[in-house]
């Protein structure tokens, strides 16, 4: 199952978050991403957070109240989190986040944190192209107009390892160390690939959507 979760701040405009949705399974909006999701046309399935920055409390209304988790505003986990653990609650196995950029820098420093977890997001799209959490064995296989930058980050333990093609600098024997990063790749010709053979990584391209 697939779960999406819109946040608030900046994010992506309106056709892109209907494209983020089409074929989701649940769709949840954390605290002020309601707002966000309903100027694209979109009803959340769920709504969580402590709404302490909804800009009208009466969209809530138009919700049934079983679908409306409200927590205080001195609670131990970010919205966010409260989304991620409210659609593993409800079987989803991967999680696409949506928005989350702008604003307070430490706001978005808590999202790129969860990303270091064992059960992290899966994809980010923040709003300037998008965020892919590469995980041990999984290849990433996109087509992205020639010359788009890519840029690779490590992400957990130590001890990364990937292979690449179709970027004009191969990632393969690269030694990467915990702080390193390479940025700016090139994609040659249009299609490109990303093999982790150890390790998970953050791979930041332009959106991707799969046929």
């Amino acid at each position: 199952m697939r779960g999406v979760i819109f946040l608030g701040g900046d994010g992506p405009e309106s056709d892109v978050l209907r494209k983020i949705a089409l074929g989701a399974d649940l769709l949840v909006a954390a605290d002020s991403g309601l707002a966000a999701a309903e100027r694209a046309g979109l009803r959340p399935d769920w709504i969580v957070g402590d709404m302490d920055s909804i800009d009208d409390p009466l969209r809530l209304d138009k919700y049934p109240p079983h679908r409306v988790r409200r927590f205080s505003p001195e609670k131990d986990f970010t919205d966010t989190e409260l989304a991620l653990a409210l659609l593993r609650e409800k079987g989803c196995d991967e999680i696409w986040l949506s928005g989350g950029s702008g604003g307070r820098m430490d706001h978005l420093f808590a999202i790129r944190a969860l990303f270091e977890r064992e059960e992290s997001p899966d994809r980010w799209f923040p709003g300037c192209g998008e965020i892919r959490c590469l995980k041990e064995g999984m290849t990433l296989d996109a087509k992205v107009p020639a010359g788009s930058l890519v840029s690779v980050f490590p992400l957990g333990r130590e001890g990364w390892q990937a292979e690449s093609s179709g970027l004009k600098w191969p990632l393969n024997g690269l030694a990467w160390e915990r702080g390193g990063f390479g940025i700016s790749n090139v994609v040659t010709s249009g299609a490109f690939k990303i093999y982790s053979v150890r390790g998970r990584f953050l791979v930041f391209l332009p959106v991707v959507f799969d046929d």
